[in-house]
């Protein structure tokens, strides 16, 4: 779906059908974790947790899951891709912990597709570049503030 065609009625169903989605008690707690306790520095980090076992693992299958099967919504053109990433930054905060790791991912995995609706959605939408690199200079500070919680 080009951007330049405008969102539609069903575009912001679904984008509401999404947030509720992200209401969900399991959910919630999955994304916090992600948010303030996950802060990989290495591809050995992500490792760690992506092919470890217990509830870190569950959390982080939570949330990346989650935002695969959203962002095949725009990659699919089902939902346009500048309402969804406008309509909240959580894929793009995602992506800015996990995007550098992503090929490490694929490879070990052995599933060149992990991510692959994520990373096309964020590359339909050019200003979503800048908002990553805004999001990951600013993860030092986010990483000092959890340590503090």
């Amino acid at each position: 779906m080009a951007a330049s065609i405008p969102p539609t009625y069903e575009d912001a169903t679904l984008v509401l059908r999404l947030y509720e989605l992200r209401r969900e008690e399991k959910l919630r707690a999955a994304r916090e974790w992600f948010r303030a306790k996950f802060f990989p520095a290495s591809f050995e980090d992500v490792r760690a947790v992506a092919f470890g076992a217990g509830l870190e693992n569950t959390h982080y299958r939570m949330v990346t899951t989650y935002w695969e099967m959203a962002a095949s919504f725009v990659a699919r053109g089902v939902l346009h891709p500048e309402l969804f990433f406008d309509s909240g930054g959580e894929a793009l905060f995602v992506w800015a912990k996990l995007g550098e790791f992503v090929p490490a991912l694929r490879q070990e995995y052995q599933t060149p597709r992990l991510l692959a609706n994520l990373e096309r959605a964020i590359a339909m939408v050019p200003w979503t570049a800048e908002r990553i690199r805004v999001i990951r200079s600013r993860m030092p500070g986010y990483r000092e503030r959890a340590a503090k919680e």
